[in-house]
């Protein structure tokens, strides 16, 4: 079964077929699937730990563990706040699993029932996650600095502005755009699993915590993180289609080697996190 990616789109018909266009136009595709599978194998990590962690506390009855790793987790006396709670992560993990097939060109073309259904089930999930991220803010108050919490909501609006117009394009048969747009939604989705990562990243970079206090977890490195998360990601991307679209081989060479680098990069935010954060509460 193919396992192209949604990242591949198609060259510009003015671009010469070169010997060189067509190697280089090979590179970004594998640096991008490089990307996207790596990207995919931690965000799986994440999912383990969602459910062996918060799965097996639950069933075990110690749910007051929780607040040990969230800052807002359960309450015994809030009940709404609970169930908010509860669907955020029960849907962080389903968005996970299916946003990777999603985005699969192979599953697509081979499978296209499950594809439309996985898909109405991952805007279903897109807007749930945004929707309890926001909730959790104003139903047991803000947390971190004003700033930060501005973040959280504008990634909230971002997702569901993205599971909108990926649904509308879809529904419009308007696939490119569709794609563009899936790709977007993916990215804001994975915000808060791009914090844990830049921060794990950043920590290892200066042996600790530079730019805000662990203590109060503010400060300006939190702030940027914060809508560094998303915003950043999206940047990426944009350089990416423009790259994709361009009719020279120059601005193709840039991205593949910024995405190698930036591959490298969350590589190693990944592995810290799974041994600090994650696989340590298995």
């Amino acid at each position: 079964m193919s396992t192209t990616l949604e990242l591949t789109f198609p060259l510009p018909k003015t671009l010469e077929r070169t010997t060189l266009a067509r190697r280089v136009e090979k590179a970004l595709q594998a640096a991008a699937a490089s990307w996207f599978v790596l990207a995919v194998l931690g965000q799986l990590v994440m999912v383990i730990y969602i459910i062996g962690f918060y799965g097996r506390t639950a069933l075990s009855g110690h749910l007051e563990v929780w607040r040990k790793v969230l800052t807002h987790g359960y309450v015994a006396s809030d009940g709404m706040g609970n169930a908010v709670l509860f669907s955020h992560l029960i849907f962080a993990a389903l968005i996970v699993l299916g946003g990777a097939v999603q985005l699969i060109t192979g599953v697509r073309r081979r499978f296209p029932v499950f594809h439309r259904w996985n898909g109405r089930i991952y805007l279903l999930s897109a807007a749930v996650m945004s929707l309890g991220g926001i909730f959790m803010i104003a139903l047991r108050g803000p947390f971190g600095a004003p700033s930060q919490m501005f973040a959280i909501v504008l990634n909230g609006l971002l997702i569901l502005l993205c599971a909108v117009l990926t649904l509308r394009h879809a529904l419009a048969r308007r696939f490119d755009l569709h794609r563009q747009w899936a790709l977007r939604l993916f990215l804001c989705v994975s915000g808060s699993w791009f914090f844990r990562v830049g921060l794990m990243f950043w920590l290892m970079v200066n042996r600790g915590p530079v730019g805000f206090d662990p203590h109060t977890f503010q400060g300006p490195a939190i702030t940027t993180l914060a809508f560094g998360q998303y915003l950043l990601p999206l940047f990426v991307l944009e350089l990416y289609l423009r790259a994709k679209r361009s009719v020279s081989v120059g601005p193709r060479i840039a991205m593949s080697a910024g995405l190698v680098v930036l591959t490298l990069m969350m590589g190693v935010g990944i592995f810290v996190a799974s041994m600090i954060i994650w696989l340590p509460r298995l």
